[in-house]
């Protein structure tokens, strides 16, 4: 509710969150907010690794994100989740819904004989696609999943993690 505040647009001019303030140091942008906490304070974590080819792949997955996978799938999610079922138009819904599941299956791919997305870690990447697909499979009654094993391992394991849970896994709205 403080997004339209003067205060709060000094700090962020898009009047959208997230915001942080960190000992005087301002940034928004989720993703760059993740890797500045990461850097800032995972000193020895493998949440953003310093080598940097497994770093620049991490980096791939949260650009895409970004860029394919979250304006793929947020008419579907508006659709479903913020829009009154009387409002939908369930045959664009569909086919939102079928060209994020191609989406979906190109991390099924890279999960095979994977436990993360970027090897044995668990990184940024996991946890940024990790928030992206709880929206997917909170669609549960609503689309029409292809299988997809590799995906559905991965998401089991994650979310089952405490924060995951705590943070990510509440219920859609």
């Amino acid at each position: 509710g403080v997004v339209n505040d003067a205060p709060y647009r000094a700090m962020n001019p898009n009047g959208r969150v997230p915001t942080i303030e960190d000992d005087g140091f301002v940034l928004w942008e989720s993703n760059s907010i993740l890797r500045y906490l990461a850097m800032q304070y995972g000193k020895g974590a493998t949440l953003y690794p310093a080598e940097p080819k497994v770093r620049a792949s991490v980096d791939r997955w949260l650009d895409w994100s970004l860029s394919t996978l979250q304006p793929a799938e947020r008419p579907v999610f508006w659709g479903y989740v913020r829009t009154p079922a009387a409002e939908r138009d369930v045959a664009r819904l569909n086919a939102d819904a079928a060209t994020v599941a191609g989406l979906w299956r190109m991390i099924d791919r890279q999960l095979q004989g994977r436990d993360f997305l970027e090897g044995g870690a668990f990184t940024l990447a996991d946890l940024v696609l990790g928030a992206y697909a709880r929206r997917w499979y909170g669609l549960d009654a609503q689309v029409d999943r292809p299988a997809m094993p590799d995906l559905d391992r991965w998401y089991q394991g994650i979310g089952g993690r405490a924060g995951f849970r705590q943070h990510v896994g509440v219920p859609l709205s």
